[in-house]
């Protein structure tokens, strides 16, 4: 990039940080996060669906454990795929073909004929999510401005919990009347979503200017300004901004092992793994253990829908502490406290205490699980520039999925020898641990540009 390119390309990006925020960041929050409530409806949707096939088509535990893994390996391999391709493609397309892939590939679902043919479309699925999630937590950090980006990213993960309410709704009310197979026809409705995409999600100005095309990124940013300017004072860019800028500069995947980067990379990759066990150990088995401990089914499939509930205010707490105080510090705290709520959490349920009571400890677990994913989609992103950013998020994101699937193998290995409160120190220890690896490796990023 020649100076005068390099010079347009710095204001466009200073101009991105110093616009207020205005209805059109908060328009692109509202069509990202239906997107990231479309992806938490197919989660939670399978889980309900799973209980239908299981009387309809007599599945196995062994069947069920391949249909649900099915589609978290198609995951681990979209999340995988869909960092390059959204650094080397675009945001927008890559957006755009994985909502198109697992909404279509859910419609198959609705009309599979057996067990495997199931399967293979679930595995397909989560190609589409697995690959989607990074790409939405990125893109939509490169168009907040530098000094609310932790407020409006944070609120995103708001949408997850809506989603996974949603798809509680669909199976209480539709799966009963009309059968599973409508479930997945719900689910596909996010094609029609990828219309909304293309008219109201512009590509990255960012990923633009990497790219040298200059006069498509000025179109945007200058589009951006006309709607914030309707209610919006806008200040011009001053030379101390353009000083802030750190120009774009190609990358490679090597780039996430090298230089500032590999600690970065090493941190956000435990991070990930560890928090994802954590969660998918507490969550995926919750109605098993309290009917394990004493508690009956009707009250579990009740404690879990609270336990969502409880999701969203420490998602807006987060949100706004984020701009305040940082991410590196919110984040440790929260998963230091869920590593201890966990512990409190696990040794309650193997006691005396009463429903009310322990719904009480694992709301207040709950609460504070949640904070860690707000905090981590936010601060993933702004830890690498923009030409591997959506490598590294997806990466990371990878990285989680294992930690999903070995979760629940673990937890149900471990039931019987070590018992309730055994596994839930089991997780707790998950949660304490990535806490230590970010206070030990990780570094602020609370204002400073992407």
């Amino acid at each position: 990039m020649d100076k005068h390119a390099g010079d347009a390309g710095k204001w466009m990006m200073a101009r991105l940080d110093t616009l207020p925020l205005s209805r059109f960041h908060y328009k692109m929050l509202v069509v990202n996060g239906f997107a990231w409530a479309f992806d938490a409806f197919d989660v939670g949707l399978v889980t309900f669906v799973v209980t239908a096939l299981v009387s309809s088509w007599q599945l196995s535990a062994e069947q069920v454990g391949i249909l649900l893994s099915s589609g978290m390996a198609g995951m681990i391999i979209g999340a995988f795929l869909s960092g390059p391709l959204a650094d080397r493609f675009g945001r927008k397309a890559v957006f755009q073909w994985t909502m198109l892939i697992f909404s279509l590939f859910s419609l198959l679902c609705a009309v599979a004929w057996n067990f495997w043919s199931l399967v293979v479309f679930r595995f397909f699925v989560g190609l589409g999510l697995g690959g989607e999630t990074p790409v939405v937590t990125a893109l939509l950090g490169e168009f907040v401005p530098a000094g609310d980006r932790g407020k409006v990213q944070g609120l995103l993960n708001c949408f997850w919990a809506i989603g996974w309410l949603a798809a509680a709704a669909v199976a209480f009310f539709l799966i009963p009347a009309v059968g599973w197979r409508w479930a997945f026809v719900a689910g596909a409705l996010p094609a029609l979503y990828v219309w909304m995409i293309r008219l109201h999600v512009p590509e990255s100005p960012r990923w633009l200017i990497l790219r040298g095309r200059l006069e498509e990124a000025r179109t945007i940013v200058a589009g951006i300004e006309q709607i914030v300017g309707r209610t919006a004072k806008i200040p011009p860019v001053s030379a101390a901004d353009i000083a802030k800028v750190i120009e774009p500069k190609a990358s490679s995947f090597a780039d996430l092992f090298a230089g500032i980067y590999l600690k970065r990379t090493i941190m956000l990759w435990l991070l990930w793994f560890l928090a994802m066990f954590g969660y998918y150990g507490l969550f995926s088995w919750m109605p098993t253990l309290l009917v394990k401990a004493g508690h009956s089914m009707v009250k579990s499939f009740e404690y879990v829908f609270f336990l969502q509930c409880a999701y969203l205010p420490n998602q807006i707490i987060s949100a706004y502490l984020m701009d305040k105080f940082g991410r590196k510090w919110p984040l440790v705290i929260n998963l230091l406290f869920a590593g201890v709520a966990t512990v409190i959490f696990g040794l309650a349920l193997g006691s005396n205490l009463s429903m009310g009571q322990v719904l009480l400890l694992g709301l207040l677990t709950s609460f504070f699980v949640s904070g860690i994913w707000g905090i981590t989609y936010t601060y993933t992103p702004e830890l690498y520039p923009t030409g591997i950013r959506v490598t590294g998020t997806s990466w990371a994101a990878t990285c989680s999925r294992f930690g999903s699937m070995l979760a629940p193998l673990i937890v149900g290995y471990s039931l019987d020898s070590l018992g309730v409160g055994g596994v839930y120190g089991i997780i707790a220890i998950a949660f304490i641990a990535a806490g230590m690896v970010v206070w030990g490796l990780g570094v602020e990023t609370r204002g400073k540009q992407l």
